[in-house]
């Protein structure tokens, strides 16, 4: 990992023997270092902030040093926030740094949120009570892998937007935030007897830097609205100079430092104190990539030797939780790479907030000297591993769309940003359909503008997916029809979290799209934002049973029976495809089959007792059946088909007929025992495996079903609730209808069609 080879750089500069760094390296903390790991409760002078006197930081005329870690209060549920702040006190750490994204407390232009996870003042307070210090980073950009870094996605309707600039456009909108934010946050300043020690403006503006008055802008918009602690920038070894702004305190984060890294840093603002912004141990898992690893020997070195050298640093991530909903963006790597769900990224506390071993190494390493009172690590959180259930019900997404409001129409596609939705401040994240009508098929041509992935359907048939890597598509002639429905889903999968590109991250159809040489036209275009409200008010109460439906592009419900006292769990759905998870309204993140990450995190706040409504939005394909673990599995590839109707069978739930047979009189379900197996099996869910040796047509399987359905009646199983709903749950439940007659031949009955208008 060559990203390390900095510190024997810097030795070298420094004039260090490798003797010192052998005997340091088999050390604790230097006893100057744990003198100046000073807490808010040990500190009474409050006229003075951090300063820079000599080499060294002081804090209220005292010398200290900054050892931080990073956690994100949007990407940990609230009522978390204590216990990954008391455990980051637990390991040795004395400051907290946290990012405050734009996007989500501005998601509609003037409407400003800080209520819930975005409480931002609430966890400022809990760290004051756990005695940390705050390094708060107000932006305007973020960056931390962030949608657009942070910035809100309606400052693209103005097409002429120059992001991270003096462009007019850009500093109304900062101004606006500003004027919103810097008041809210004055009072917990330092000097204000407050926790937040420095302020940290912008973000690796040296590797954009667009605009050289920008710096000073952003510098001058905090000063007159009362920010009195330190200001600091923090930049790459390669942008140091071009983000460095004069009477701000420079820092670095880990990427492209050299010696000569050193050299400048010294030259544009004396020999003061290094502080290493951002310490990492890796970089961000993508869909489709291999997950990204840690080497804690190396790790721990690096971190001994600048201690040891009187370096403050702050640790990326402590915490790095979840990137709940859609807030998570994408990265360039020679191709466009949208993140996972998890955002655990090597972080000291695994995704659910429980230590790691490199938690446990560098609580040893911190350990302040005897005289000190030590800190012991919290025990982990409870886990539960609900039983397998379910999707006992199923809304197509066509069906839904005469309960939408009105579609935008339109002559030409429109992208997100474009629509008049949301008070005119546009669509910023989820899914967005675009429907015309044709008379004849053809070659269908994007020409790069389907941002980031659309799947094509013509008259509710499935035809193919468009993207960056796919332009075109056929699309077939149907001589019996006159005239046939196009329709264009798609979704948005994050925007750039940074580079120059930013300022054409706009999402959905972002240009023309051909058929047979000729521009599209007449589109009617639906907003699918999938937010909380979405799923709390828009889908309509025409619930369908699923036990013949497993295709998507669809909405799945399952009701997951919780105890007295809901705890923590992971969700696997091994078989479904592609789509996002909702549980009591809330968006738990996408899942992808094409891995890493395979298990998305259910915070146990989230839960409650009785009954809990979960629904999937799926894209593709699904095998209605949901797992729970209490382990997360985010580095391993889903297993082959094979393997998961061998799980689904051991645990005593049908691959085919995913209902626990334990939920049904045996003479009625048409499966036999499996030797080997724990459960049943159905005849028709293994290949060769036919009931009294007969061989078995598609038909005759729906067949069986459908007398299975009607033997027992059509809906979930008891583990569902039915018999039980009450309130909310209740109104998702339509009454058992009678199974389904007739359909095209095949394993699966055909998506319902959709609604013309």
């Amino acid at each position: 990992m060559q990203a390390f080879l900095f510190l024997v750089r810097l030795v070298g500069l420094l004039s260090l023997t490798s003797r010192f760094l052998v005997t340091s390296a088999l050390q604790g903390l230097p006893e100057s270092v744990v003198q100046a790991l000073l807490r808010p409760s040990s500190v009474s002078e409050r006229l003075v902030g951090l300063q820079v006197r000599g080499s060294n930081f002081t804090l209220g005329n005292t010398p200290f040093l900054i050892l931080s870690g990073t956690i994100h209060y949007f990407r940990v549920p609230r009522d978390y926030w204590k216990d990954s702040l008391l455990k980051l006190k637990a390991c040795g750490f004395n400051t907290v740094t946290t990012h405050v994204p734009w996007n989500l407390h501005e998601p509609r232009r003037g409407h400003f949120h800080y209520r819930g996870n975005l409480d931002l003042l609430a966890f400022i307070s809990l760290a004051s009570e756990v005695d940390l210090w705050v390094i708060l980073c107000v932006g305007p950009y973020v960056g931390s892998d962030l949608d657009l870094g942070g910035l809100p996605s309606w400052l693209l309707e103005d097409s002429h937007m120059k992001l991270r600039t003096t462009h007019k456009g850009f500093t109304a909108a900062v101004n606006r935030y500003f004027d919103d934010l810097i008041p809210r946050i004055r009072g917990f300043q330092f000097q204000e007897e407050g926790p937040i020690i420095a302020v940290q403006m912008e973000n690796e503006y040296g590797s954009y830097n667009l605009d050289k008055r920008y710096m000073l802008y952003i510098k001058n918009a905090l000063l007159s609205r009362g920010v009195k602690t330190m200001l600091m920038t923090a930049d790459t070894g390669q942008g140091l100079l071009k983000g460095h702004t004069p009477t701000v305190f420079a820092t670095l984060h880990m990427k492209s430092i050299r010696q000569e890294t050193y050299e400048q840093l010294s030259s544009v603002q004396g020999p003061g104190p290094v502080m290493m912004m951002v310490y990492t141990a890796r970089s961000l898992d993508g869909w489709g990539s291999f997950r990204n690893t840690l080497d804690l020997h190396m790790l721990m070195a690096s971190v001994r030797e600048m201690l040891q050298l009187r370096f403050s640093l702050n640790f990326y991530m402590f915490h790095g939780g979840t990137n709940f909903g859609f807030m998570g963006g994408a990265a360039f790597r020679g191709h466009r790479l949208p993140m996972v769900t998890s955002y655990d990224y090597g972080a000291l506390l695994t995704e659910d907030g429980d230590p790691t071993p490199e938690y446990l190494a560098f609580q040893e390493f911190f350990r302040p000297a005897a005289e000190i009172p030590s800190f012991r690590h919290r025990d982990s959180r409870p886990k539960d591993t609900y039983a397998p259930l379910a999707a006992g019900h199923f809304i197509s997404l066509w069906d839904t769309l005469i309960h939408q409001d009105e579609p935008v129409r339109s002559t030409g596609p429109l992208s997100m940003e474009q629509l008049s939705v949301n008070e005119g401040s546009g669509q910023s994240a989820g899914y967005i359909l675009y429907e015309t009508v044709i008379t004849r098929g053809g070659v269908l041509n994007s020409d790069g503008h389907v941002k980031d992935r659309g799947q094509v359907f013509l008259d509710n048939k499935y035809i193919g997916v468009l993207d960056d890597a796919h332009q075109k598509l056929t699309l077939p002639n149907d001589r019996y029809k006159e005239f046939l429905t196009l329709r264009i889903l798609v979704e948005n999968q994050g925007r750039l979290a940074s580079g120059t590109s930013m300022n054409q991250e706009r999402k959905g159809l972002t240009g023309n799209i051909y058929l047979n040489g000729s521009p599209l036209r007449k589109f009617r275009i639906y907003s699918l934002e999938m937010q909380n409200k979405f799923i709390q008010r828009k889908l309509p109460n025409i619930w369908k049973p699923s036990f013949l439906h497993t295709e998507g592009p669809a909405f799945f419900l399952a009701l997951l029976r919780v105890g007295s006292h809901p705890k923590d769990t992971f969700m696997s759905l091994q078989g479904w495809t592609k789509g996002v998870v909702f549980i009591n309204g809330q968006n738990l993140g996408r899942y992808w089959n094409l891995g890493p990450q395979e298990t998305l995190y259910v915070p146990g706040p989230w839960l409650k007792p009785g009954l809990n409504e979960i629904i999937v939005f799926e894209e593709f394909k699904s095998t209605l059946v949901i797992y729970f673990t209490n382990t997360s599995q985010l580095g391993k590839r889903l297993p082959p088909r094979k393997r998961l109707r061998q799980l689904a069978a051991s645990r005593g739930v049908c691959a085919c007929f995913p209902v626990p047979v334990t939920h049904y009189p045996p003479q009625h379900h048409p499966c036999r025992p499996l030797r080997g197996s724990h459960g049943r099996v159905c005849p028709w869910a293994l290949p060769g495996r036919h009931r009294a040796g007969a061989v078995r047509s598609s038909q005759d399987a729906r067949a069986d079903r459908a007398r299975l359905a009607a033997s027992v009646g059509v809906g979930p199983g008891p583990q569902c609730g039915a018999a039980s709903s009450s309130g909310p749950v209740r109104r998702l439940l339509p009454p058992p209808a009678p199974p389904r007659q007739g359909g095209a031949k095949g394993d699966h009955a055909p998506p319902p069609q959709g609604t013309e208008s």
